[in-house]
């Protein structure tokens, strides 16, 4: 239990590049997942989650998770829904507003 005296490490970010070069030499083999995140200083963890990535995105793993592209439109119609909620919120309030100012 050596492990509950240690601060969690801060969260941080990697470049696509980065990480297609890990990928990279996770699948030209030689080497383990295991092996390539300890000589990064990654979690092997998150590399093992970048390789299925990258099968998802070339078309080579179909496990029904989303490839990069779907990631990136749903997060864009995510943000898009919620404007419009608030636009539609606003013309809700404003409709109410112009009902009693004519009564």
């Amino acid at each position: 239990m050596e492990s509950m005296g240690k601060k969690p490490r801060p969260r941080r970010s990697f470049t696509p590049e980065f990480k297609a070069e890990i990928v990279d030499l996770c699948q030209r083999g030689g080497r383990s997942v295991g092996q390539v995140a300890g000589d990064f200083d990654l979690t092997e963890t998150s590399v093992r989650e970048w390789v299925k990535q990258a099968g998802r995105d070339a078309g080579t793993l179909s496990d029904g998770g989303l490839t990069t592209q779907e990631r990136q439109e749903l997060a864009e119609l995510r943000r898009e829904n919620r404007r419009l909620r608030e636009d539609v919120d606003i013309l809700k309030r404003a409709t109410i507003f112009f009902a009693k100012e004519t009564r």
